[in-house]
């Protein structure tokens, strides 16, 4: 099966990972910043597709998608849909 986004997600992870980003210079470029256990207390994970994770904030259910880099592991950019 073919995904026609794979190309466009594969360029987003490149550029995210080109650079190790600490935590206050993703916080300073995206807002707010999650580590794993923070991402896993504030959001129930839905799906995944690198750059994306799904997710549904647990404070109002409200569903939608965040970015995150690999190294260090760094959730940000929440988008509800």
């Amino acid at each position: 099966m073919s995904d026609p986004t794979e190309t466009t997600r594969r360029e987003m992870v490149a550029q995210l990972n080109a650079v190790e980003g600490s935590r206050e210079y993703l916080e300073s470029k995206h807002g707010e910043v999650w580590d794993t256990t923070e991402l896993q207390e504030q959001f129930e994970v839905l799906g995944f597709m690198s750059p994306f994770v799904g997710v549904r904030r647990r404070s109002d259910n409200l569903k939608g998608s965040v970015l995150f880099q690999a190294s260090p592991r760094y959730y940000f950019g929440f988008q509800p849909e």
